[in-house]
This record gives C-alpha cells, structure tokens and sequence, in this order.
C-alpha cells in the first residue's frame, strides 16, 4: 500500500505541531514562506496559557476565555482548548522546551490581562522563538517530514470540488505541483494587511485568500485584534510590548504621568486588550499628546532580567526599558477569524484542512484571551494532522463536516468583477485604507468606501501576495459592514452596543468551488 502524503503550508506552531503528528502515517512536506523561524510563532513574546498552577482549572481558563471573547466563542471550541491543552504543553517541556521556572525550579506562570490566575507559561519575553525551536528539533530527527524553505504556495489545486494539494513557487524560481492526501493551511495571520502592525512580513494572509478562492467557508474576518502596546517611535517598527510587561505591573500614562485606563474598565491596565486599545486611542485624541507605557516604579534589574528582547529593542532606539517612558500605540496583532473548520479541524471543501490563525474554530470569538494563541497552534495542530491521518486512510479526501448548508450566516455568491475604470491598488494603498477605515473605529460610511476602494485590480497583476492582501483585505471589509453592532474587537461608531438578538452568530463566507 503506497505511503500517504500530506502537505503543511506553514512553519508555526500549528503547521509543526500537525507535521510531526503526521510523519509516521506518511510523507510530508512543510512549505515555509521565509526561513524556519520567520513566522507568527516566533515573534510570541508572552507565553503560552494552560491551567497547569496550583490554583488553577480548566474551568477557570474557560470562564476567562468565554468573557474574553465577548458572546461570540463556541464553548465547545473552548472546552477542547483548555481541557486537552496542559498535556500538549507537558509534552513540550519533555521535548525540551526551556521555559522559565521559579527559585524551587517549578514552572514559573505569568498574569496577562482578562486572566483571573497565573497561567501563561514563558521563556523570558521569547516565549513563541523557544516553542518554535523545540518543534523544529523535532521535525529534523523524522526524516519522513520534506521542508521546503523560501517557498511560495501561490494556490490550491483543486478537482471535482476537492482541494488535492497545492501549487507552490521555489527559491530557484521553479513552480512546482505537490499533490497530496490531505493538504493543511496553516499559514497564520494577516496583519500585514493594515499600516500598522506587530507580525512578520509573512503574515499576508495567503492561507485564507487561497483558501477562499478554492472555494472554501471563511467565517468572523470582521474580527481582528489590534495589540494595544506596540512601540510607537517614528522611523522604528511597531515592536510588541507583551501584555506580560503590564501583567507585571507597567503602567499607561499620557504625556502628564496620568494614569487613565480606569476610566474604561476596572481592571485597568489588564482589561481586555480591544478594550485597552480603544482607551488608548481615545486619550491619545482627547489629549493630542503621546501615550506612554512605564515602569519605572518596578525593580530595574527584574524588568531587564524578565524582558531581554524587549529591553534590547528599546535600547536600540535610545530608551531604557526600565527607567524610561516608553512611547506605544495600538497595531494590528491577530486575526480571530480565517478559514471555517469543525473541531478537527476539517474546512467545508474535502483533501482542506486549517489550523492555527489561519483557521476560525471559533475558539476566540470576538476577541482572543492573550496567550491563548500558542496553545490553539499546539491543540488543533494535532487535531487536523489525526483528522487528515483519517482522511488519508478512507480514500484520501475526507469530507469536511463543515458543509455549505450549515453556514450561520454570510452570503453565497462569487465576487463581482472589478468594474469598469477601477483605481488599480498597490500594498501601500490597501495597507493605509485598511487601517484607516476598518481599524479600531469603524463606520458604514468609511466601511463602504473601503469596499468600493478594494474592488479595484492589483497594480502588479502577477504578485500573488498582493493579490491575497486584497482579497483578504476585501473580505474584512465586507464582514465589518454586514455585522451592525460593536462587539470585543469590532466597534462600530453608528452602532456602539452589543446586539445579541441580531448578531450572536458568526458572519461566514464562500464562493463557488473550482472544479
């Protein structure tokens, strides 16, 4: 009987983790858009969360990941994430995963905000660059598992309405066809699509753009988490301060040395993070001024013991982690939704399968628990490679359970064509109207200019990351203008309350499979 072969488009935490699984059941091919490391995943500062402390429970991660995700989380999404997750993250340590421990060599636990207990486990402030590591040691001693680095996925290939593998371009230039069993995205998330944003180049949103075009169910795109600390210095990049900063005690200040967040929320400083995102943006508008993270009122010799990374990027544009104001504004941090899968991770197109950012479980809801995103990669990476596996021994096309006629909401057609004189876009140009128009605030007018906007053409017709950007682009526009209410990350300013009599469901997407 021939080996199956699988293929994983991404090199994060859920691509690895579902590759390794896979590796005795057949042959893989990981396909990495840069280097190994050049992911979401590695870019993780804070930590990864798992009721694994003393006082703590899988019931207790839950309940902050339900209030969290503002209405919108699937419990049992929810359930699976926090009950089978401790184990994934004991089995990171037996692989040699190097986190933090305390002075009696127990793991040590962090706070972040919307967490009621000590839980996020960290590897001083480069919590994602260490698992990242760990799972890519693993991966080099399964000689089953291919890795193509530097690789492009520019398409899915599709047959009869099932996704058979995946068209690819090598850093030689040459195009390749890698058909495959079952086929996994796992390509991460899409903050690049906005001006300002905490992830990686990489982060183009690929995965769900193929995926759409496919023909697949993308749900909740509307929803996208915008990190409320990112370092604010003209001319740098918006590096991430982890949320782990103020989970230690940092402080928002405006340009008086006011702290301000009380205002917003009792927890203040640790409210949820679209909440704190908002309450920095409207005092930086109300008191025209800058907004400061601070923790000089902290131990200087723990800040830069506990923050390297993080002290050491400051310092290269002249602060002092410890002792200065740092200088921080909301980026686009983290996509809630992607393509829509079964707990399985399973699309609605059979041979599809997601996980990881690139996927919408509807674990997060409308706005993600900090620190839950590592531990999503880890639990649902291993779900699709066992649902693949299965896939893979019934004939090779498993069928999702995820099928057109159970979409909650959304519509059904293909999108129109680019009509007639439209301005062609380039990545600046979709990039600054994104942020712009579908950022933290958002309206029916601006929304809908932003859609007629984005049904322009690429200006570079044979990009294909360009085209991904404004196909994803165009379909987070469009979710923001069909869901009339605010709810976690998505405000709208026309309609400022949550409305769970109209919309408590998951706004989904599709578009006629190829065949």
């Amino acid at each position: 009987m021939p080996s199956s072969r699988f293929v994983v488009i991404g090199g994060g935490i859920a691509g690895l983790r579902a590759a390794i699984a896979l590796a005795a059941h057949g042959r893989v091919t990981v396909l990495t858009k840069g280097e190994r490391l050049e992911s979401n995943t590695g870019y993780a500062q804070g930590g990864v969360a798992a009721a694994v402390g003393p006082d703590d429970s899988p019931a207790l991660h839950a309940a902050d990941t339900l209030r969290a995700g503002d209405g919108l989380c699937d419990p049992e999404a929810v359930r699976v994430l926090v009950e089978e997750g401790p184990a994934y993250v004991r089995e990171l340590v037996e692989w040699g995963a190097r986190f933090d421990r305390d002075a009696a060599g127990a793991l040590a636990l962090g706070r972040e905000a919307a967490h009621s207990v000590r839980r996020v486990l960290h590897a001083g402030d480069a919590t994602g660059r260490e698992i990242g590591r760990t799972l890519w040691d693993r991966v080099a001693g399964l000689p089953s598992i291919e890795v193509l680095a530097d690789a492009l996925a520019i398409d899915l290939l599709v047959s009869d309405a099932a996704v058979v593998g995946v068209r690819c371009a090598l850093a030689t230039g040459e195009r390749r066809d890698l058909v495959a069993d079952a086929t996994l995205v796992a390509t991460g998330g899409a903050g690049r699509v906005f001006r300002h944003t905490t992830n990686p180049a990489v982060a183009t949103g690929d995965g769900i753009a193929m995926a759409f075009r496919a023909g697949a169910v993308v749900a909740d795109l509307e929803f996208v988490q915008f990190h409320p600390t990112a370092l604010d210095v003209p001319g740098a990049p918006r590096f991430l301060i982890s949320e782990a900063v103020r989970g230690e005690g940092a402080w928002l200040v405006n340009e008086r040395g006011e702290r301000f967040m009380g205002r917003d929320h009792p927890d203040g400083e640790l409210a949820p993070r679209d909440v704190v995102a908002r309450g920095i943006a409207r005092e930086a508008a109300r008191t025209g001024g800058r907004l400061f993270l601070t923790l000089a009122h902290l131990d200087p010799a723990y800040v830069r013991e506990r923050f390297p990374t993080i002290a050491s990027a400051c310092a290269s544009v002249g602060l002092d982690l410890a002792r200065d104001r740092i200088p921080v504004g909301p980026a686009a941090h983290y996509v809630m939704g992607g393509v829509a899968t079964d707990l399985m991770g399973r699309t609605s197109m059979p041979g599809l399968f997601a996980a990881g950012e690139a996927a919408c479980t509807g674990v997060h809801g409308a706005n993600r628990l900090a620190s839950n995103s590592l531990l999503e990669g880890l639990v649902f990476g291993a779900r699709a490679a066992a649902a693949m596996c299965e896939a893979s021994a019934a004939g090779g096309l498993g069928a999702g359970r995820l099928m057109a006629g159970d979409l909650p909401a959304g519509t059904d057609g293909a999108p129109s064509l680019p009509p007639a004189g439209a301005r062609p876009l380039a990545t600046d140009d979709v990039r600054d109207l994104m942020w712009k128009e579908v950022g933290l605030f958002r309206s029916r007018d601006g929304l809908a200019a932003a859609c007629a906007a984005l049904a322009g053409p690429p200006a570079a017709p044979d990009d294909p990351i360009l085209a991904n950007l404004i196909q994803v682009a165009r379909l987070m526009a469009a979710a923001a203008l069909r869901r009339e209410e605010s709810r976690g990350s998505h405000f709208r300013a026309d309609f400022p309350a949550r409305d769970d009599l109209h919309w408590q469901i998951h706004v989904c997407e599709r578009r006629p499979p190829r065949r």
